[in-house]
């Protein structure tokens, strides 16, 4: 039974990649073992139970901080402890605070580039050994579209996540060799918590359910393919 670890497992996007998995995999009578992980232990039990439900084979918190290096490393061997190396592993940890170059502090700039790039070289450095030990497994790197076009207010969390990107293109060359696939997916505006507040209507976002099926999609494929990267928009384009 696979093994997937999620982050940012509790709301928005990790939320429905997890559930997603779980109904995916139940479906095609193939259940799947979810290793959550995020920093509230309430909402992650909540997913897991959710997940469950869904027919996952195992479903499990791990409370964490994905910009606590320790605590990451700690998740990773709990995780490995309980049910071996793990054949997914989705950074999808977040955090989306717009500001100019003139809003944007220094605290707030490394505050996005902790939580949108550091974590997930920390992430991929405690769990890829195992994987690349074993000869297979799947990173998949949540980035986001700001990594392909700059817009204006997105000083912190463009920059963050361009380089979220070219960290995922190096994974991608690094382990090819090794059996490893790595998949970067590209989401643009998605209704989830960061827009909360907003004014514009939610037809106008896509549903984080979407981005999570075309993930998914990806992990459908035989080992013999990748694919390298998703792009998604809104229908109506970009917000």
């Amino acid at each position: 039974m696979p093994t997937v670890v999620v982050t940012g497992a509790s709301q928005g996007i990790g939320r429905a990649v997890a559930e997603g998995f779980a109904r995916e995999c139940a479906a095609r009578e193939a259940p799947v073992r979810l290793a959550l992980l995020a920093r509230s232990k309430d909402k992650l039990e909540t997913v897991a139970e959710a997940c469950r439900a869904a027919g996952a084979g195992g479903a499990a918190s791990f409370p964490c901080d994905v910009t606590d290096d320790d605590a990451v490393f700690r998740a990773a061997e709990a995780v490995e402890e309980r049910w071996g190396p793990p054949d997914g592993v989705v950074s999808n940890a977040g955090r989306f605070e717009p500001g100019t170059l003139s809003e944007t502090s220094p605290e707030q700039f490394r505050r996005q580039v902790s939580v949108n790039l550091t974590s997930a070289f920390v992430v991929t450095k405690a769990f890829l050994p195992a994987m690349t030990q074993r000869g297979s497994g799947h990173l998949f790197y949540v980035a986001s579209i700001a990594a392909r076009t700059a817009y204006a207010g997105g000083a912190a969390y463009g920059a963050a996540k361009a380089g979220l990107a070219n960290l995922a293109g190096v994974a991608r060359e690094e382990t090819k060799s090794e059996g490893v696939r790595v998949t970067t997916v590209f989401p643009g505006a998605t209704r989830t918590p960061s827009w909360d507040g907003t004014d514009r209507p939610d037809e106008r976002f896509m549903p984080p359910a979407d981005v999570a099926e075309a993930l998914i999609g990806a992990w459908r494929l035989s080992g013999r393919s990748v694919v390298e990267e998703v792009v998604l928009r809104p229908q109506a384009g970009d917000i």
